[in-house]
């Protein structure tokens, strides 16, 4: 819907950022990037090295541009080193409720939907399509902890760091394991308690059907595997919700 404010925002920010590192002398980048650079992935899990097939939004177009500006810019500087995480769906708060994730306006990922529908913000959460080929009919993603994710940024700095490295790697940061939606409200349940109002609407535009990570790269060669369980993570959202809303 607002594929201007996207290409202006990542395209522009990360190039900005490139120049100011030559300016200064800064050699290392670790980006963040997206598992929607492969589009609908013709073999599942997705490996660093599947095809990278068409974007289906404007968001993932800006990821696989930024992918390439980066590419770009080490090859013309070889000072300059650079990870890029590929990121699943990272989802949840931190442990200890002070730093969550809040939206503008009506969420459009999943998690904030179903932590504030759970908390009566939202009456019913919204169900993007239960037509899917996949088993209960709803899309499935590799959900990822925020904690998790943020500990792949400091084992990417650390190899970038301390060891000798190609000049642009790329590791799928996810747990290797896809959700539902249906299986997201489900654990969400059980996590919380709390029973959650739902609908199942028509499909967006843009969404893919499925996608998890092969993410045995990540795992091995930067030392880093993701360990929260779902219901965990699930509960650390609502957690945070419930903090943020009830301090309002």
């Amino acid at each position: 819907q607002k594929p201007l404010l996207y290409y202006r925002n990542n395209l522009g920010s990360l190039i900005n950022i490139l120049e100011r590192m030559l300016q200064y002398n800064v050699p290392n980048i670790v980006f963040s990037s997206s598992c929607t650079v492969y589009g609908q992935p013709e073999k599942l899990p997705v490996t660093e090295a599947a095809p990278i097939q068409p974007a289906t939004s404007p968001y993932g177009s800006t990821k696989q541009i930024c992918e390439g500006i980066i590419r770009d810019a080490v090859y013309a500087h070889p000072s300059l080193k650079a990870v890029l995480l590929r990121y699943f769906n990272p989802i949840g708060a931190h442990e200890s409720a002070e730093i969550g994730e809040l939206p503008q306006g009506v969420p459009q990922n999943l998690i904030p939907y179903v932590t504030q529908t759970a908390f009566g913000v939202r009456e019913k959460l919204r169900i993007f399509g239960d037509d899917y080929n996949t088993p209960d009919g709803s899309c499935i993603r590799d959900y990822i902890n925020i904690s998790d994710l943020a500990k792949a940024h400091v084992a990417a700095l650390n190899r970038l760091i301390s060891e000798d490295t190609e000049p642009v790697e790329v590791y799928n940061i996810g747990t290797g394991k896809g959700t539902s939606v249906f299986e997201i409200v489900k654990a969400f349940e059980k996590a919380t308690g709390i029973k959650l109002p739902y609908e199942v609407v028509g499909r967006r535009e843009g969404d893919i059907e499925q996608v998890w990570a092969d993410a045995s790269l990540a795992n091995r060669v930067l030392g880093w595997k993701a360990e929260k369980s779902l219901e965990e993570t699930l509960l650390s959202a609502y957690n945070w919700e419930k903090k943020y809303r009830s301090a309002k």
